[in-house]
């Protein structure tokens, strides 16, 4: 009887585990900002958050050219050097997330999520800093 017991404790926590599971995948992945909130299988939330992640980093670049067009030479620079590190962040902290998940099957959507999350916060810092320089020089469109 006792060993029955300790099965059935130890089938209700796997269950539980499970269960939390799906609902424990990539923070990123979760966020009510997040672009992929509509597929359900990891393989439609992997291509939903590649295609966004390449997308939000399109815009980001398109933001980066036209905030250089506005910049002394120092100022470009210094912007150059900020962003090379701010890329090495951008992968380093992505990696991590997606060690979190490693063996699973949503390590790859995960990674995706974090790319497309922080390349679109990073859009939006270029454009707190430097919005007012674009429409100074006519280019904020």
């Amino acid at each position: 009887m006792r060993s029955k017991c300790v099965a059935d404790t130890g089938l209700l926590h796997l269950v539980a585990l499970l269960t939390l599971a799906t609902y424990s995948m990539g923070q990123h992945m979760n966020a009510k900002d997040a672009p992929c909130q509509g597929p359900n299988s990891t393989a439609e939330q992997t291509e939903c958050f590649s295609v966004a992640s390449h997308n939000a980093d399109t815009e980001m670049n398109r933001m980066y050219d036209r905030v250089r067009k506005v910049l002394s030479p120092e100022e470009e620079e210094k912007l150059r050097v900020a962003q090379q590190l701010w890329l090495q962040f951008r992968e380093a902290n992505c990696a991590a997330e997606r060690e979190l998940y490693r063996g699973g099957t949503a390590a790859f959507a995960v990674h995706s999520a974090c790319l497309e999350a922080d390349t679109r916060q990073r859009t939006a810092e270029l454009h707190t800093m430097y919005d007012w320089r674009l429409i100074k020089w006519g280019l904020d469109n």
